[in-house]
């Protein structure tokens, strides 16, 4: 299916006519500062805008001062926010493009620990996440939370923004009020749906007066919450009509889950189907008149056409895309779809991000979150540039350092490009990481580096060639755990994951999980697709704990238990020896020393194979041999300091740029 017919057609909301369905949503950025909008918002945005969307919708602008989640939220109660709003809007209508701001109140979803005032809400129910009790708010603070949508609704409009979104999805008041799970209320706020409602229309009410007839006003609703008891797509359908009915909305924005019990359903990784979310903008799009917006992990161009020709949406609803590649629209515009830097879906630098209190950054484009600062220059002359090792450093060195004009040729000793996102890659869900490696090969390819493969790069050899400069991004590689004796049937995952290990049906496997995150669940996975019985076990208290920050546990664990794989936690591998053999014949299996670290316990277990993630070692032999060099020579990634991927795609960035 081509992607633009619908795409790239006009559309008419309210008093707006936006030149494609394109939307980029509402999401965090953490890149306020002291409560107010930065620079860095305005260049984030623009960038978006210069990149071609259709219509760029802001993170949520606190409506309340008893409001106050996170450190880095936006105070819209603030009348000093009201210069910073025009900073992104002058910059976002530099390109033509309109662009609104969410109002939110995030209720009982919340922590005192900012504000150190009661978080409010319809009920004191407390949040899984925050496990707080809120205060239950009073009709007259009822009336104080609307006033303060319309307080903020006038700033906006006072900034220069086209319109606003009240957001009353993942993470609301106005969705905590909507649900008979966490509204319990006996009053003229709670009870049947239109009690429930109230505050939603009494909102709308409010607003749209502060905004006036000439700016769009959408909702953005949940459309279920997955949560027993909770609002379901029937509930959110009727709540789409009751909107509706007001006359008053210009359009509905859609969601799925809630912000913390079920957030892994609202920014879903790699393991859930794109388009998983569809179902309830088509439900809401029968129902209504109003245009709907679509989301639900819409990575590419061809998809959301799809979206909009099947009828599930009048417009599509992509951040992440954009954020990887912020000439997404403009890129699938002009027919070079190929071209996009399609998002891995892996959740490490935005959303993980997010959840360590950092700023949106984002794996693929290492300028995300650093819009509103410029790049160096590039030298007064093109230079020879040789990259050694084809992984997501040396790819983005190479086509940095290619896009700035300079003559780039790229070795890899192994028959194809990709390193170690290649192996990652094989493993069960995590297809989509090799992504990172395409679109950056695909980059080079296209700005003129020339990629020898099957070429091992010499210290001799690379003198030979006398080029301005060398970037070495050479990897890493397995290291044994100091317990680990030499014995052979102790392997590293990327053993067994290429191959060079085997472990066969019906054997037991221990995996040893020092890492935290994909290379121990991966393996296991692919070990217990094998026939294996596979045990974990981590010296932490979960085991892939990092895989909670990019929203990956929840999937995974509900695999795992299909799979049969065990979890052992709190546990250390401090011994191994030769075991007897199955049979008492020394056939190779391997007898352990596991120290609880709860308990101070120390048991011997066997295994027939023992596969360890654990860290490894730089390869920087070619470093070694290349520091004294009568030419620039600089390292990125793993060969470095082995770390994640992300690592490495910004520091061959950063090799590449400062040539």
């Amino acid at each position: 299916m081509s992607a633009g017919r619908l795409l790239f057609s006009p559309l008419r909301l309210g008093a707006l006519t936006l030149a494609n369905r394109i939307v980029f949503s509402a999401h965090l950025t953490n890149y306020a500062q002291d409560g107010l909008p930065s620079e860095q918002h305005a260049a984030y945005y623009a960038a978006r805008a210069a990149g071609g969307a259709g219509l760029i919708i802001t993170e949520e602008h606190s409506t309340h001062a008893t409001d106050w989640p996170y450190e880095k939220l936006i105070h819209g109660f603030r009348p000093q926010a009201v210069a910073g709003y025009r900073r992104i809007t002058e910059a976002v209508h530099a390109h033509g493009t309109p662009i609104l701001a969410q109002l939110n109140h995030n209720g009982g979803q919340a922590s005192s620990m900012y504000s150190r005032l009661p978080v409010w809400a319809p009920s004191p129910v407390p949040d899984p996440l925050f496990r707080e009790v809120p205060k239950e708010v009073t009709t007259t603070e009822i009336a104080d939370i609307v006033a303060g949508y319309a307080a903020v609704a006038g700033h906006c409009a006072q900034g220069g923004f086209d319109g606003v979104e009240l957001q009353c999805s993942h993470s609301s008041i106005v969705r905590g009020f909507l649900s008979p799970a966490t509204n319990l209320r006996t009053d003229a706020y709670g009870g049947p749906l239109h009690q429930r409602a109230r505050i939603l229309l009494e909102i709308i009410d409010a607003v749209r007066e502060a905004i006036g007839p000439g700016r769009v006003l959408g909702v953005r609703l949940c459309g279920d919450e997955l949560l027993e008891g909770g609002t379901t797509i029937e509930e959110a359908v009727r709540t789409a009509r009751l909107v509706e009915a007001t006359g008053k909305v210009d359009y509905i924005n859609t969601s799925i889950g809630v912000a913390t019990s079920t957030l892994y359903m609202i920014e879903a990784s790699m393991s859930v189907p794109p388009g998983y979310a569809l179902f309830v903008s088509n439900a809401i799009r029968k129902a209504v008149r109003l245009p709907v917006i679509g989301v639900g992990r819409i990575k590419d161009p061809v998809q959301a056409e799809r979206a909009l020709a099947e009828g599930h949406c009048d417009l599509v609803g992509v951040v992440r895309g954009q954020i990887a590649d912020p000439d997404f629209a403009a890129k699938a515009r002009a027919g070079h779809t190929p071209h996009i830097r399609t998002c891995l879906s892996c959740n490490q630098e935005c959303v993980g991000r997010m959840g360590l209190n950092r700023w949106l950054g984002c794996i693929e484009n290492p300028r995300a979150g650093r819009e509103a600062i410029a790049l160096p220059a590039p030298g007064p002359r093109p230079r020879r540039v040789l990259v050694v090792g084809g992984g997501p450093a040396g790819l983005q060195a190479a086509a940095t350092a290619a896009q700035r004009g300079h003559q780039v040729t790229l070795y890899e000793r192994g028959a194809a490009t990709g390193g170690q996102v290649a192996t990652a890659a094989t493993a069960p869900s995590r297809a989509e990481f090799l992504d990172v490696v395409r679109n950056l090969l695909a980059e080079c390819l296209r700005h003129g580096v020339e990629i020898r493969t099957g070429v091992e790069a010499t210290a001799q050899s690379l003198r030979a060639q006398q080029p301005d400069a060398v970037v070495l991004a050479t990897g890493a590689r397995p290291q044994p755990p100091y317990w680990a004796g030499g014995l052979e049937r102790i392997v590293d995952v990327r053993d067994v994951l290429e191959g060079r290990a085997a472990p066969a049906a019906g054997q037991r496997v221990l995996v040893v999980d020092e890492l935290g995150f994909h290379q121990a669940t991966s393996v296991a996975e692919v070990l217990a697709d094998r026939g294996c019985r596979v045990r974990i076990t981590t010296p932490g208290m979960v085991v892939g704990q990092d895989l909670g920050i990019t929203l990956d546990l929840e999937t995974y664990s509900v695999r795992a238990h299909a799979k049969g794989i065990e979890h052992a936690t709190d546990q250390v591998v401090t011994g191994a020896r030769p075991g007897p053999g199955k049979d008492g014949d020394g056939d190779g299996d391997v007898e352990l020393d596991i120290l609880t670290h709860t308990t101070g316990s120390i048991a011997q277990e066997r295994y027939d194979w023992v596969v360890c993630a654990a860290q490894q070692a730089p390869e920087d032999a070619l470093w070694q041999a290349l520091k004294d060099a009568p030419f620039v020579v600089r390292r990125a990634g793993d060969c470095l300091a082995p770390r994640r991927a992300h690592a490495a795609v910004i520091e061959g960035h950063r090799a590449g740029a400062a040539l």
